[in-house]
């Protein structure tokens, strides 16, 4: 099977540099990250990646919870079940992927400590971003820039009031209403408060729905045939 060549492919890139250089960019329907892509279709698009960023992808099997993994020497091993990961490792990239929720992905470039989150709704309620934050900061780190990715808006996730109320109890900032006047659930703004409050002042936002703009993976607006993008961050030298 040809592999694309994803140079092209990587969109909203951004860098900084420290101790080492820290970069971020997110793909978008042109590769096929999901758990349902055929085997040879999600490969090459992995090998795409690591030819654009020169560093290694690796996935998570995101589970809508809590858990950060840290990686280490097992780069390569099987998937870890988690919706974060972090580490400090030069030539790994981490990714988050993402069909409407968000791919959070935070750095101190002052270490090239790096996470990559998965927050959606479930993962939101649970604070799946400040653990995140909360285990880099116990590995040494002070992380302080966080880039939010592309995400269904406020006013396109509808969900039931019961639902609505579950989450802004936990986080009031998530509370919204769709264009159409109904209760809705607004992740973007729920994780942009976590991060706040978290103390990381640096916040930078794609702003894009992706149910509304088709270039982007959305499990709203296409049910199960929807793909799956992926936000990266890598380090190197």
């Amino acid at each position: 099977m040809s592999v694309p060549d994803a140079t092209g492919l990587l969109r909203h890139r951004d860098r900084i540099e420290g101790d080492l250089v820290v970069e971020v960019a997110f793909t978008d329907v042109s590769l096929s990250l999901g758990d349902a892509a055929a085997a040879g279709v999600r490969t090459a698009a992995l090998d795409a990646l690591a030819g654009a960023t020169g560093a290694t992808p690796v996935l998570m099997h995101q589970v809508h919870g809590a858990e950060v993994s840290l990686m280490g020497g097992e780069v390569g091993a099987a998937m870890p079940s988690c919706d974060a990961m972090v580490t400090s490792r030069p030539g790994v990239a981490l990714l988050a992927r993402a069909a409407d929720c968000v791919p959070v992905l935070l750095a101190d470039p002052a270490t090239g400590w790096i996470a990559a989150v998965h927050a959606g709704r479930p993962g939101l309620a649970a604070g799946v971003v400040p653990a995140a934050v909360t285990r880099l900061r116990e590995q040494g780190a002070a992380p302080s820039v966080a880039w939010v990715g592309p995400h269904v808006c406020g006013a396109c996730y509808e969900v039931p009031a019961a639902l609505q109320e579950e989450v802004a109890a936990l986080v009031p900032e998530a509370r919204s209403t769709t264009s159409w006047g109904t209760p809705a659930l607004d992740l973007g703004a729920g994780v942009r408060a976590q991060l706040a409050a978290a103390r990381i002042a640096d916040v930078r936002v794609v702003d894009v729905c992706t149910r509304e703009d088709a270039s982007w993976p959305s499990y709203r607006r296409d049910g199960a045939a929807a793909t799956r993008f992926a936000g990266l961050i890598w380090s190197h030298p």
